[in-house]
């Protein structure tokens, strides 16, 4: 089907709502509360449009193409209601861009640039809550949230852990971790979902803090080394101190939909770890000496030949890792029963 935003002619999908079409097209409309894991949500009223045959503004994010609809995203009527939105958001927080971790990668940021909304309009009370820095990994700053839920969505919705909800209500509303526990105290997982879906600064990577700016940062795609699940990491990293500085799942990856668990968000230390082996090791003289890879293969194999044909076959086990794709686990428990002979094979897994 078609419909018809701002006079251009957009391919819809039965299904989709009025802002994935815009956004596919390259048509702005400011959002903060929508994700496509979260899905619609309606709650901010950013992302409102003027609808021929509708009356009002609709919010975008949750009203469904038809088959030839037309909308008007760039009126007057519609900027300034969205002004409004947008600037109340940033009057109700403290969103000290300049020094915000989020700063070139914010929504609100976007959303308020493309409005020409320079500063704050309102003056709002306050809470001045805590910062909480409990966790291992990652660092919640409750005055810059604008409640737009998607962190609460993703925890209890997408990933499951059920830890994030909202508390109070107005001007008090909050997002707390279980019973209003500090994050480190409570059940939360470190998955980091919410951090990538936070439109702003309030939840970020607690280590990339001051490591680098959005723009500063190279990307890097790549694939999670801690299992075979295959998700996409994307790394960005410091170009001059060639060093991770944080890692955030690739959104229109097929295998995790830009998910990852704590050790493939947060488990990248080891990359630039002083005691990475570089080289195979084969102890000669009670020290261990780098040796090429001719030679540790030799030497592995003239050990297993002679440790079968002394004390069998059964003496030998292999044990098989999760870091490696599902074909060569095929081919080393293969190679542990055909050539070594045994069954004794397992997996690390099970450890």
């Amino acid at each position: 089907m078609f419909i018809s935003i701002n006079g251009k002619s957009c391919e819809a999908s039965p299904g989709e709502n009025v802002l994935q079409v815009a956004l596919r097209n390259g048509i702005y409309i400011p959002h903060l509360c929508y994700h496509p894991r979260t899905g619609p949500a309606g709650k901010c009223r950013a992302c409102v449009v003027e609808v021929e045959d509708l009356p009002g503004l609709q919010t975008s994010c949750n009203l469904m193409v038809r088959e030839g609809m037309k909308v008007i995203t760039d009126s007057e009527v519609v900027k300034n209601a969205q002004r409004v939105v947008v600037d109340l958001a940033l009057s109700s927080g403290r969103h000290d861009c300049l020094s915000c971790e989020q700063n070139g990668n914010c929504e609100l940021q976007d959303a308020a640039y493309y409005l020409g909304i320079e500063r704050p309009s309102y003056v709002f009370k306050r809470e001045n809550y805590p910062i909480d820095q409990t966790s291992e990994f990652i660092y919640v700053e409750r005055d810059k949230c604008i409640s737009c839920g998607r962190c609460v969505a993703g925890c209890n919705q997408t990933v499951v852990n059920e830890v994030l909800n909202f508390a109070n209500r107005g001007f008090e509303t909050k997002v707390v971790f279980d019973n209003d526990a500090d994050m480190g105290q409570s059940t939360c997982v470190q998955c980091g979902e919410c951090v990538q879906l936070c439109p702003v600064g309030a939840i970020v990577d607690k280590r990339a803090l001051g490591a680098g700016r959005p723009w500063e940062l190279k990307k890097v795609e790549t694939v999670c080394p801690y299992c075979g699940v295959g998700c996409r990491l994307e790394l960005h990293v410091d170009p001059f101190k060639n060093k991770i500085v944080k890692v955030t799942g690739v959104e229109d990856s097929p295998t995790n939909e830009g998910m990852l668990c704590v050790k493939g968000r947060y488990g990248y230390d080891f990359v630039a770890s002083d005691e990475r082996l570089t080289s195979p090791l084969i102890k000669k003289n009670g020290e261990f000496e780098e040796v090429d890879w001719d030679e540790a293969i030799k030497y592995t194999a003239d050990k297993l030949k002679k440790i079968i044909a002394e004390f069998g076959a059964d003496s030998v086990a292999g044990l098989a890792s999760a870091k490696v794709t599902n074909e060569e686990n095929f081919a080393f428990q293969k190679f542990i029963r055909r050539e070594v002979g045994t069954n004794n094979v397992d997996h690390c897994a099970r450890l």
